[in-house]
């Protein structure tokens, strides 16, 4: 593939009359347009349902900047053409569940990834979804920038949300969960109980599935 080169261009029009909403993204590329703006939590409902109820701020704020740009590439009759693509960054914090104290944690989100934009779903099917150069979308001459935002900000999700430092323990660690003294703070905790989730072997299922199959030992 034809290394990008983004152009350094200003804004083909006036940045306030963009609606992310119902953008032609087509033209965005082609024009090598840039827009910027902010997006609230609330607009965006599947990320607002991993924010704990119990949340600082259930409504935080994340910036966005998008720029489109295009490149010569070869099509598919042979024919050089200009493939259009989409820049776009996204900042912000947002509220989860620590999952070793169960408490609210602010979880930093720094995305910046690049699309290439194709017309229909059997043209995106034909890039690898191990290409690591840029993701691929599916265009549109009204497109919805703000659910491509909350697409990347769910994709950018920690595994196992968590405190750098927890501020105090859960009542079910302290008490322990069969009411006995549990541990006065999490730095009291084992190791093994604090991070097994990190080193949990990804393949313990298989081997356990393949020993206890047909053609299994027992």
């Amino acid at each position: 593939m034809t290394e990008r080169t983004e152009p350094a261009g200003k804004p083909a029009g006036p940045i306030e009359s963009l609606n992310p909403r119902d953008l032609d993204i087509f033209e965005f590329a082609r024009s090598a347009r840039e827009a910027a703006g902010a997006v609230r939590l609330s607009q965006l409902p599947r990320m607002l349902n991993e924010v704990p109820v119990d949340a600082p701020d259930r409504d935080t704020v994340f910036t966005w900047q998008a720029a489109g740009f295009t490149q010569p590439e070869l099509q598919d009759d042979g024919a050089e053409g200009q493939q259009p693509y989409l820049r776009l960054a996204i900042h912000g914090t947002a509220w989860l569940t620590c999952q070793r104290c169960l408490a609210p944690s602010e979880q930093a989100f720094n995305a910046d990834p690049v699309f290439r934009i194709v017309q229909t779903e059997d043209e995106a099917d034909e890039f690898p979804l191990d290409d690591d150069e840029a993701e691929v979308i599916v265009g549109s001459r009204h497109f919805d920038l703000v659910d491509l935002i909350e697409e990347e900000l769910l994709l950018a999700l920690p595994l196992v949300p968590k405190h750098e430092v927890c501020p105090a323990i859960h009542e079910s660690l302290a008490s322990g969960a069969d009411g006995a003294d549990g541990v006065d703070s999490v730095d009291d905790l084992p190791e093994q109980e604090i991070e097994a989730e990190e080193r949990v072997n990804p393949f313990a299922a298989l081997e356990s599935l393949k020993k206890d199959g047909p053609g299994g030992k027992h």
